[in-house]
């Protein structure tokens, strides 16, 4: 038998099983996938928004829920175990998001975050809410600069 032709058992092509990735097994992916929502790509978004606040941020009293009208998982959460609930949309980056979809969730009575997916897995989280807010002030030592003494000494140099 030559060195280029040999069917041993351990050369022979093992027939693969497609095994099925940690994600699948995991009970609270299992749990999205019974709420019925047909987009797979939302799902696994909402599951690593899930464990992005559980594992990483360690939110409190995490949960999915379906929203039926937007047939879309929404998580609820509890930043600290003392505070309220919020409403937190995962959805994937390249999907797009209406004022009516906004409204749909904010209406649910809870303050809104929305989280968009990205395909690396990133993940950028952005606060939504029911009008105009006014931006907390600045912390911090700050002082007022006199902006024409500065554009002077530019002039100059």
């Amino acid at each position: 038998m030559s060195a280029g032709n040999q069917d041993t058992e351990e050369s022979k092509p093992v027939e693969k099983k497609q095994t099925p990735i940690w994600i699948v097994h995991h009970p609270v992916f299992q749990q999205m996938n019974s709420l019925e929502v047909d987009d797979r790509s939302q799902i696994y978004a909402a599951f690593l928004v899930y464990m992005d606040l559980t594992e990483v941020r360690h939110w409190a009293e995490v949960s999915c829920v379906k929203s039926a009208e937007l047939q879309l998982v929404l998580l609820e959460a509890k930043e600290k175990e003392d505070s309220s609930i919020q409403t937190v949309l995962p959805l994937p980056s390249d999907r797009s998001l209406s004022h009516m979809s906004i409204r749909h969730v904010l209406d649910r009575g809870h303050p809104m975050l929305l989280c968009a997916v990205a395909s690396d897995s990133t993940l950028v989280y952005q606060r939504m809410t029911d009008g105009l807010v006014t931006p907390d002030p600045p912390v911090g030592p700050f002082q007022d600069v006199d902006r024409r003494r500065q554009r002077k000494r530019r002039y100059q140099n």
